[in-house]
């Protein structure tokens, strides 16, 4: 009876990561079009594509990245590089939150440090559209699948971006919006509160980058601001009970 059960653990984790895996694949497939570009940036900045390869394997951060590495070329501290980071990454902490409510509350506490490191928008995007609570595993799935793209691109972009034309680089750079829309658009044909958030969503970011007063706030900032009124509201509005919740009611 006990080799059973374990035979039907192993089986239930092997299908919620290939499922993960099979989410994250268009994601590390973005995810090398965009790190090319930073791996071009890493070696204007005279990194090597060990150091670059390891600063991506270390965190994936676009934003994070393309900030340290400016911060690098202008000569800024230790403290102010740190500083910087901790900012343009602030928006992590609220998707862990969010990504800490939907994880089954059976599951060992030491996931959630290992889930942490793959906290990116689109994983983050992927992993709250999963169906029913999110095990661990399928995040799993979804990190392996992206986190190489990630890498791999960076490291190429070191050693060949300074071939590739201009027209093609630019191409490149618009790969990860593209991706992020197919991540979107799906989950927004099937709820029209989805949808209604990521509109309001989308004019509300319109806003901050048009009016003077908002433009001068750090995108990262400008994410955190937007990501806490447009969900909050959204929350009270609309709020959804989760499955242990509607089951006690029943």
């Amino acid at each position: 009876m006990g080799e059973k059960t374990e035979k039907m653990k192993a089986n239930q984790i092997r299908k919620h990561f290939f499922q993960g895996f099979q989410a994250g694949i268009p994601i590390g497939m973005g995810y090398f079009a965009v790190s090319f570009t930073l791996g071009i940036a890493a070696r204007k900045a005279g990194m090597s594509w060990l150091q670059s390869g390891f600063m991506s394997a270390a965190m994936l951060a676009s934003a994070g990245q393309f900030a340290g590495i400016s911060a690098l070329v202008v000569g800024a501290g230790y403290g102010e590089i740190v500083v910087t980071e901790l900012v343009v990454n602030l928006r992590y902490l609220l998707m862990s939150s969010a990504l800490s409510q939907k994880v089954r509350r059976d599951r060992p506490f030491f996931h959630r440090f290992f889930m942490a490191y793959g906290v990116t928008d689109e994983i983050f995007a992927v992993s709250m559209g999963a169906e029913g609570k999110l095990e661990p595993w399928y995040m799993y799935g979804a990190i392996a699948a992206a986190a190489p793209g990630w890498v791999l691109g960076t490291v190429m972009g070191v050693l060949l971006g300074m071939i590739l034309p201009a027209r093609a680089m630019s191409a490149m750079s618009v790969a990860l919006y593209g991706m992020f829309l197919a991540i979107v658009v799906p989950p927004s044909k099937k709820d029209r509160i989805i949808a209604l958030v990521v509109l309001v969503s989308m004019g509300a970011s319109g806003l901050f980058a048009l009016l003077p007063a908002l433009k001068q706030i750090s995108s990262g900032f400008q994410i955190m601001i937007l990501t806490i009124v447009v969900a909050g509201a959204a929350a009270l509005l609309f709020p959804v009970r989760d499955e242990e919740e509607r089951g006690s009611r029943v």
